[in-house]
């Protein structure tokens, strides 16, 4: 009996990027066109289909049908699974899979990741490794649930228009960030999405940022560190690794990946996050 690892879109992991690993998409409406992150989506085409929207499109979570399929499939397979899913704060995907998941009794077992994007991404990988090392089910669980609390999240944004569009600020305080060119810097705190700081400029951010990581004492680079950029371009983030290189010497190339949908709605493109764990205790 082989234990599965299921986690949906709003990791930002795409199906196939991960041995062994089974993702399903939340939904992305463009008005009356409605996609499948992901899958009939890729994150380049999303960041397209946003700059030539004047709305923000709205995001829908992976449905308990859905999730019964998949679990059927595991199941049927004589399998277990454990599903690590989007923060339960920002969107009803993991009480769409708590739903699905009542049926099938100790079989399928869910982690609420309190995170998003890059922060789902490293308790993905921790669980990927405590399969191949032969955890059972519980044991995983119980480490995810652990762990989830220690994974810091950063993100600096490009622009305040996204979080205008989703209601997330008022129109006259976006007007004004612009002018000042005002630079959100947000964490995720018990599974919330917040804006934790407003620098000026983009150089600030990034010395923001990178104050931040030193002040957890560094990355702790035994265990997983994810790092993505929002839009097409990976630009920002290779501008904040070059302006902050003691933080990486001796390390090597630092892996990157794109960020999609999920986030990329309320980011927009130009922003970059990281889902690390500090060195201090």
């Amino acid at each position: 009996m082989a234990v599965r690892i299921i986690t949906d879109s709003g990791s930002d992991i795409l199906p196939g990027e991960m041995e062994d690993l089974i993702v399903l998409p939340l939904t992305i409406a463009f008005g009356n066109d409605v996609y499948h992150d992901g899958v009939d989506l890729s994150h380049e085409r999303f960041f397209d289909l946003l700059a030539e929207s004047s709305e923000n499109p709205t995001t829908g979570q992976v449905p308990p049908f859905r999730y019964s399929q998949a679990f059927k499939e595991v199941v049927e397979a004589g399998d277990e699974a454990v599903v690590i899913t989007i923060s339960s704060q920002v969107s009803g995907t993991w009480q769409s899979a708590c739903t699905a998941a009542a049926d099938f009794g100790d079989k399928i077992l869910v982690v609420d990741s309190l995170h998003v994007s890059v922060g789902i991404r490293l308790l993905v990988e921790i669980a990927l490794k405590m399969v191949a090392e032969g955890a059972s089910s519980q044991e995983i669980v119980s480490a995810l649930e652990k762990t989830r609390g220690e994974i810091h999240f950063l993100a600096l944004l490009d622009t305040l228009e996204y979080l205008r569009r989703g209601g997330r600020i008022s129109n006259v305080s976006a007007v004004l960030g612009t002018i000042l060119s005002i630079k959100p810097v947000v964490t995720c705190t018990d599974g919330k999405i917040v804006v934790m700081d407003k620098a000026r400029g983009l150089k600030n951010g990034r010395a923001t940022i990178a104050n931040l990581i030193r002040e957890d004492g560094g990355f702790d680079f035994d265990r997983p560190l994810s790092i993505g950029y929002t839009g097409n371009s990976d630009k920002p983030v290779r501008s904040f690794l070059n302006s902050c290189t003691d933080l990486w010497e001796g390390k090597g190339e630092v892996p990157v990946s794109s960020i999609g949908a999920t986030i990329g709605t309320h980011a927009g493109p130009g922003g970059f996050l990281l889902a690390y764990f500090g060195k201090k205790a």
